[in-house]
């Protein structure tokens, strides 16, 4: 076994050396800027986060600077990455480690994941990359590879059986730069093979952008950067999806926190 573990870990590391990717969040061992990426990371690709992550920073150049901001400047500067709850998340997660944890991310897993809007993935990713812990943790394309070097021809394959293989084949003293290496693997396997993701039991197709809820809630998120506050009324007409389909977005994004309703007024929630 130890010698098939030795030769996977070859595989992957071998190709990291020739063909490892460059990323601001990889030459930065700052915990903060690593939290700020694995946010940004959750259900978005890699160019588009490339494209917002050193704006944020300028903003945002501190745990303390996140903290202390207003929540619309937060979405204000997270516009274009979607997902706008992670943005929200990432603003309540830097206030509870400067008023709990001192100001410090956390390095072990477990306390990372009593902050907002952090599983075990991104626990695990902050943990490693930012810490060079040997935890076990699964992505996407971390996830890929195991599938397609371990279980070439199974179906419905879940994580419970690729956790264990990841434990056995972590290169213990370097864990940061072989999951580096995996997630690169994984995305060569993307490019070049059949997705074995389609083969994971976890696997959902993401449905459309257009014309979906996501799109109205970014585009009711933006408008209300834009100004103090807005009617109801107003708002469905200015992001032309209609009154009804626009109030039942409201209303998730009145339960989820991010804005709020007096009256005939809406607007960002205060931080």
């Amino acid at each position: 076994m130890q010698a098939e573990v030795d030769q996977f870990q070859e595989v992957i590391l071998g190709y990291y050396r020739l063909h490892g990717r460059t990323m601001p969040w990889r030459v930065t061992q700052d915990p903060y800027r690593i939290l700020v990426s694995e946010f940004m990371l959750q259900q978005t690709q890699v160019p588009r986060v490339m494209e917002k992550y050193d704006g944020f920073l300028l903003r945002f150049p501190s745990i303390m600077a996140l903290a202390r901001a207003n929540l619309r400047d937060v979405l204000s500067v997270w516009q274009g990455l979607g997902y706008n709850r992670r943005a929200r998340y990432l603003h309540q997660s830097a206030q509870l480690i400067v008023s709990e944890h001192g100001g410090t991310v956390p390095a072990v897993p477990d306390l990372l994941q009593t902050l907002p809007g952090i599983g075990p993935g991104t626990a695990g990713a902050v943990a490693a990359f930012a810490y060079n812990r040997p935890v076990v943790f699964i992505e996407t394309n971390i996830r890929r590879v195991y599938i397609h070097f371990f279980f070439p021809e199974r179906d419905r394959v879940y994580d419970r059986d690729i956790l264990p293989l990841i434990e056995t084949t972590l290169v213990q003293e370097d864990p940061r730069r072989f999951y580096y290496a995996l997630m690169d693997y994984g995305v060569m396997l993307s490019r070049e093979t059949p997705n074995p993701n389609r083969r994971s039991a976890h696997y959902a197709k993401q449905s459309p952008f257009e014309n979906s809820n996501r799109q109205i809630r970014g585009r009711i998120l933006r408008e209300l950067t834009h100004h103090d506050h807005v009617s109801e009324a107003q708002l469905a007409a200015s992001i032309s999806f209609g009154p009804e389909r626009t109030g039942h977005v409201l209303e998730t994004l009145i339960a989820e926190g991010l804005i709020v309703r007096e009256g005939d007024h809406i607007y960002i929630a205060p931080s």
